[in-house]
């Protein structure tokens, strides 16, 4: 791996031109692609197996026409105060918004809502629903605007009006604004790093090109595939996240390699052959965590993970090949590391000892905080070790009283107007009418559809937590019908779940006595079934995705301790970062600082979402950290040294990296979407609890303790398994040929 990685370092390195106008064409052919496209809609919200998802597709096929999956609109009215909304002018007011909704070219219905008795008991609040042809994602942009223009004409008479539903839903503000201050910070943290503005500029241009290429072909293949917003939004999180620190390792690894002498073309080649074969199996365990997804069984889940997979790939071919052919653009103003002189060092030491760095003067170079950091833990690591795992495991507890669900525009900050006609309904009907259920009585093997149905709804009436259920509605051909159920409590409350659970617990019994089947669907019932889902698919999803990669880093490392800790140690970050979650999201906890305006349950694909990101990002730190650990150890050097070593040459780097990853997953926390926000939030709190607190700390006390043991992998094993060469022993014979020996006939002719 790293010869085979030398050589395409200094081919790129050579053939500069060439390898950067491939990437150009490639930017562009994508961004082509992009701007030609046709307009994207929505992901599909599907969940195979379900019962709801199977409500759903009976409704598709027993009500042709009724737009099923089509969007809602709702805008609510409450009459000024010591009024009603059945006083004349009021009314007449609604009556006129609702003549004009009706005239909406993607329009199915609109309700009126004093004939379908949707005015509250004391008369001040109403409520008219419109229902459209398209889901929410692909409405014209037109009728999203007569929506709100009818609400604005109503508010202009005295009313006050607010409009909800996800027909207002649109694409997904990313928090451009915070994304910009994420990359400022990743760019001081950059020049800081490498030491030059030219240096710390390399990373930022290969990540926005590879992130550009990545999301450019998505948006290019997204009318195609029913690809989502949040599809592109997470491949331009992950790809710039991983794309800065995949190119920061290499030019950081190149800069070490010009300060031991090497030329630039050699340095670039060495650099590409150590560093990046860590970037190629770091990588492989993002592309394993993020294509794991698939596992799930959600076409919306897995159209995200391999989307923002395929990003990931295009990181690490850029980082393998455009880094070491713009460093050979950037010739001499990228300076060795430790020269602040501009390049005054190269040639000085070729052929020292790698071991004992050295100052300009030849004299032995004071130890780094990477090196004070890793012999103070080597000398304390029983106490650093449980210090880090009791911090982490207290951090963790809130993760016990987890609660999954997803948003709605109860969640949506009190400065929309979603929310407002959130409350407003809640104010005049009850919560549960923000969250109606859908229960659909398919009759076709009952002998009476009509008295079927009406058991349905007599067995319903007599739960718990039901406020109203209203008549049944049949189909053309009589064998199906639809009940709408309002709950007693929110759509994201724990008794409205229980009611859900109660009507299929009731299901049996209906249709031995009935001979129908019922089935709850709704957006409410699609969120608990998803949500359950989820939880069923984590196990397998971790013992699948851990499992890969654990055997990937046995070859990587050849051990079988060391990817063990680095699994576990995982583990135990991203439970933190999930109780961080839950303390802010759930519990609002320090909720004001990063403007969470309303807590609730947690998202309900966030845990698994964070198993398989935070686990390839996680992977990122332990391969780029202990392979430098793993070759100073084959180079000789005994545990403890090899420790000190990888630290003084990656520690600086890893924590950059990680800084720069939070920087970037924070500035998505100035999201207006809660979705966006919370993820954001919790990849930045979990990078920060990996890098700093398990792969700083837990990974070298645990190193210190197992001594020799670390390294230990059984003969048979060892025989088996493939040779990566990920520490660049192929590399050292290298050294030992005559200075001459080089035969690549055009080198000279692009010398620096």
């Amino acid at each position: 791996m790293a010869t085979f990685l030398y050589k395409l370092g200094r081919l790129a390195f050579r053939r500069r031109h060439f390898v950067a106008l491939i990437w150009v064409a490639l930017l562009t052919l994508a961004g082509v692609g992009a701007a030609s496209a046709p307009a994207a809609g929505t992901t599909s919200f599907s969940i195979p197996g379900t019962e709801a998802q199977k409500a759903f597709d009976l409704l598709e096929q027993r009500f042709p026409g009724a737009s099923a999956d089509g969007a809602t609109g709702r805008i609510v009215f409450k009459a000024p105060e010591g009024q009603k909304m059945t006083d004349a002018g009021n009314k007449a007011t609604v009556e006129e918004t609702v003549r004009e909704l009706g005239d909406g070219s993607e329009v199915v219905s609109v309700t009126d809502p004093f004939t379908t008795n949707a005015v509250s008991r004391d008369g001040t609040v109403a409520y008219t629903s419109v229902r459209y042809d398209l889901p929410g994602m692909e409405l014209a942009d037109s009728t999203r605007t007569a929506l709100e223009k009818a609400g604005d004409e109503a508010r202009a008479t005295g009313l006050t009006v607010d409009v909800g539903g996800d027909a207002l839903q649109a694409a997904s503000d990313p928090g451009a604004v915070g994304e910009i201050i994420g990359l400022a910070l990743a760019a001081v943290v950059l020049v800081i790093t490498l030491g030059s503005l030219v240096a710390a500029g390399l990373p930022l241009l290969t990540a926005i090109i590879g992130v550009g290429i990545g999301v450019s072909t998505i948006t290019a293949l997204a009318s195609a595939l029913d690809l989502g917003d949040t599809t592109s939004t997470l491949a331009l999180m992950i790809g710039l996240a991983v794309g800065i620190d995949y190119a920061l390792f290499i030019v950081s690894r190149y800069r070490g390699e010009l300060a031991e002498g090497r030329d630039r073309e050699e340095a670039a080649g060495r650099a590409t052959g150590t560093a990046g074969s860590a970037v190629v199996f770091a990588g492989l365990t993002v592309v394993i965590a993020l294509a794991g997804l698939a596992v799930v069984n959600v076409p919306m889940l897995t159209k995200m993970g391999l989307a923002a997979a395929g990003t990931v790939v295009v990181a690490v071919l850029i980082a393998l090949t455009m880094i070491p052919a713009l460093l050979g653009y950037a010739g001499k103003k990228i300076r060795p590391a430790g020269d602040k002189r501009g390049g005054k060092r190269e040639g000085k030491r070729l052929g020292g000892d790698r071991s004992a760095p050295a100052d300009t003067a030849g004299r032995p170079a004071k130890p780094n905080m990477g090196t004070r950091w890793a012999s103070f833990v080597i000398r304390r690591p029983v106490a650093v070790l449980l210090l880090g795992v009791v911090g982490l495991g207290v951090i963790a507890v809130p993760a016990t009283q987890l609660e999954l669900g997803l948003p709605d525009d109860g969640s949506q900050p009190t400065s929309t107007t979603q929310r407002r006609a959130y409350d407003l309904l809640s104010e005049g009907f009850g919560p549960g009418f923000n969250g109606p259920l859908m229960v659909v009585y398919d009759a076709e093997g009952s002998d009476d559809a009509k008295a079927g149905a009406t058991v349905v709804a007599d067995r319903i009436k007599g739960l718990k937590d039901v406020a109203t259920v209203t008549p049944a509605t049949f189909n053309k051909a009589g064998d199906t019908a639809m009940i709408t159920v309002i709950p007693g409590s929110k759509p994201s409350s724990a008794q409205t779940e229980d009611l859900v659970h109660a009507i299929r617990d009731a299901g049996p019994g209906i249709k031995a006595d009935t001979g129908g089947q019922v089935l709850v669907s709704g957006t409410t019932a699609m969120n608990i079934d998803f949500s359950q889902k989820l939880n069923d698919a984590l196990v397998p999803y971790l013992a699948l995705v851990v499992g890969l990669a654990f055997l990937l880093l046995i070859v990587v490392f050849r051990s079988v301790l060391v990817p063990l800790k680095a699994a576990l140690g995982f583990l135990l970050s991203v439970l933190a970062a999930l109780g961080a979650v839950v303390a802010v999201f759930q519990w609002g906890w320090l909720a004001g600082l990063i403007g969470v305006e309303e807590t609730g349950p947690i998202m309900s694909m966030m845990p698994i979402f964070m198993v398989g990101v935070v686990f390839g990002l996680a992977m990122d730190y332990e391969v780029f950290l202990v392979t430098r650990m793993r070759e100073a150890y084959v180079h000789g050097e005994t545990p403890s040294q090899a420790v000190v070593t990888g630290f003084r040459h990656s520690a600086r780097v890893v924590v950059a990296a990680a800084i720069i990853m939070m920087a970037v997953f924070g500035g998505f926390i100035g999201a207006s979407d809660a979705m966006i926000k919370m993820i954001g939030f919790g990849l930045a709190i979990a990078v920060f609890f990996d890098a700093f607190v398990v792969r700083m700390a837990i990974v070298p006390a645990v190193l210190a303790l197992l001594g020799k043991k670390a390294w230990w992998l059984p003969k048979w094993l060892d025989r088996a398994l493939p040779n990566v060469d990920v520490e660049g022993e192929g590399l050292r014979a290298l050294d030992d040929r005559p200075k001459d020996s080089d035969a690549d006939e055009d080198r000279e002719l692009v010398r620096v």
